[in-house]
């Protein structure tokens, strides 16, 4: 297996507005590995133009209103060396450029060269809720293909972290995937 960075990846739509969505990046020197899943908005904005910026973000609410539709405006700014930009909020960001595709029906890979990397701000440590809000939100944004069952346990777990450990920000997160939760439909958890 290769290390999975999860990060938030901004592509551009059609029209040149930044797209951000939670992406898990896979590194494979000397590439950064992008695979969305088909059908998605960052696969097709990448086989259009092939750039992005990897964003490396603390804050969850981030991942947790791109995956539940709660997302706001993230503030961005242009990209340095790429046509793009990159989240304001990004601790550091790498601009990638795809250098080649491996075909898949269901998850495609963009092999992409990192063009130029910057470090904004410190990172200033582990936080367990964080992790809690993070995975809530991958949950969530696969609660199609999981049992149901499955993901109400792992929030239980995972609540309690968040009770424990988290600031404003990751409850406030943690409260936008929890109400995720309450109104997916209970028909499109995967089967037991």
């Amino acid at each position: 297996m290769s290390l999975v960075r999860e990060s938030v990846v901004v592509t551009l739509d059609a029209a040149g507005r930044p797209h951000p969505a939670p992406l898990g990046v896979i590194e494979r020197p000397p590439h950064l590995v992008l695979a969305p899943f088909r059908p998605s908005r960052t696969l097709d904005h990448l086989e259009a133009r092939p750039f992005a910026t990897v964003n490396y973000v603390d804050d969850v609410r981030i991942f947790a209103g791109c995956v539940t539709g709660r997302r706001r405006d993230w503030s961005v700014v242009p990209a340095e060396r790429i046509p793009g930009f990159r989240l304001e909020a990004a601790l550091a960001h790498s601009e990638v450029e795809v250098v080649a595709v491996e075909p898949d029906p269901l998850r495609p890979r963009f092999l992409a060269r990192e063009v130029h990397f910057a470090s904004h701000r410190p990172f200033l440590g582990l936080n367990r809720a964080r992790h809690a809000v993070l995975e809530g939100a991958i949950l969530i944004s696969r609660l199609h293909l999981l049992p149901r069952g499955e993901v109400e346990a792992a929030f239980r777990r995972l609540r309690v972290l968040v009770e424990k450990t988290a600031g404003p920000a990751e409850r406030e997160a943690w409260a936008w995937l929890e109400e995720a939760l309450a109104r997916a439909p209970a028909d499109r958890a995967g089967a037991p």
